[in-house]
């Protein structure tokens, strides 16, 4: 029985384990947290991501590896490549970590990029400012995720307090300065590629975010057919590129009428989630075909989803699970202020009757202003021509 060995057992390893069973496979997850979620349902190895004896051990109790998520140590995913295969690699792998080397891959591949450049020293933040323009955001080039390690920059009597907020972490791995998008949607594109270079893509999807988190996400997206194909376009140059292998996300910005690349994430994605009941095969199922070698599913939507991520601590869940197409994901997390716990997703036929669905559950749940966007969205779908 073939074993897949996850590094880091949090909510997208547990569910990746629950995708496989129904396939007959085996997981052990190796995190450095005891607590670790996905552990209430596959084997744990506790240690840490750079414990080469533990790494050993893991090596030799599975057939291949893969990520839970993409903050790994690059040098502890490359010394596993030499030993057991591993997918995505550690190059793709080490390229998302570096937001430099991730918008300089974007530019090389003719993929729209907001303004940036590379910050070491507060003389090259001001140099930077003047290159880039203002208003801008100031990011750390690795360990940054969900709004973490960003300081934006609305005037240059900012420059001072925001290299005081992240100018540390330029001894670290260095800053990156990015120009500031005015966007107009949030979308992204969750593709899947095989080890034999075939390459699948779920429906565009438009994301909501609140302080820098996931709160909502809808598919598929209202967009032009031209902006769709661009979107799945570039992210097939990406995978290709990269030689990637297993699923990835490629968030974009739309700003006048422009597709712009924000970062890929090589891994399962949030934005994903809705594949789970709302799609043929799962984004889960599909990267454990992909990373095993296995045909790939079909990545069509069934009807209209939407995903409401659950931050902090769950509300009821009765009022989603009395909807006829609610969907609940508890993921057995201790609640705690700004911790993704839990998601649930509404799918429904026609997008009028997920329109009604999150009018209930908004109202039931106090949550009108997470589902409105929503809505709003689906509203104006439904009225166009």
């Amino acid at each position: 029985m073939t074993t897949i060995g996850i590094l880091g057992g949090g909510q997208l390893a547990r569910m990746m384990a629950l995708a496989g069973a129904p396939l007959g496979l085996r997981f052990l997850v190796m995190d450095s947290a005891a607590d670790a979620c996905a552990a209430q349902f596959v084997p744990l190895l506790g240690a840490d991501y750079r414990d080469e004896t533990a790494l050993a051990e893991f090596a030799r109790r599975v057939d291949v590896v893969t990520f839970d998520f993409e903050n790994v140590p690059a040098e502890s995913a490359q010394w596993l490549a030499e030993r057991v295969p591993v997918f995505p690699s550690p190059r793709a792998l080490a390229i998302a970590q570096d937001r430099l080397a991730e918008k300089s891959l974007f530019r090389e591949l003719r993929i729209g990029v907001p303004a940036f450049a590379a910050v070491d020293t507060r003389a090259q933040l001001d140099l930077a400012a003047q290159q880039v323009g203002i208003p801008a955001i100031l990011k750390t080039r690795r360990l940054g995720y969900d709004g973490k390690g960003q300081f934006r920059i609305r005037s240059a009597a900012d420059l001072d307090a925001a290299w005081a907020a992240l100018g540390t972490q330029a001894e670290r791995g260095g800053l990156i300065l990015e120009a500031f998008v005015p966007f107009e949607r949030e979308l992204s594109v969750v593709a899947v590629r095989g080890r034999d270079g075939e390459f699948r893509a779920y429906p565009l999807t438009e994301n909501w975010h609140e302080q820098g988190v996931l709160s909502a996400s809808l598919a598929p997206a209202a967009v032009d057919a031209a902006l769709a194909d661009e979107a799945l376009a570039s992210a097939r140059r990406i995978g290709e590129a990269l030689d990637y292998v297993g699923v990835f996300a490629l968030e974009l910005f739309v700003c006048g009428g422009r597709l712009l690349a924000n970062e890929i994430a090589p891994r399962v994605h949030n934005s994903g989630h809705w594949t789970i009941e709302g799609a043929v095969i799962s984004q889960f199922e599909n990267h454990l075909r992909a990373v095993l070698g296995l045909p790939l599913g079909s990545s069509a939507a069934r009807g209209v989803s939407c995903m409401l991520n659950w931050i902090g601590g769950l509300p009821a869940r009765d009022i989603v699970l009395a909807e006829p197409g609610g969907h609940w994901h508890d993921y057995g997390k201790s609640p705690r202020e700004g911790r993704k716990v839990g998601h649930a997703t509404l799918v429904a036929d026609e997008p009028e009757r997920l329109a009604e669905a999150l009018r209930r559950v908004g109202a039931a749940l106090a949550r009108d202003a997470q589902v409105e966007p929503v809505i709003s969205r689906l509203c104006s779908r439904s009225r166009a021509p």
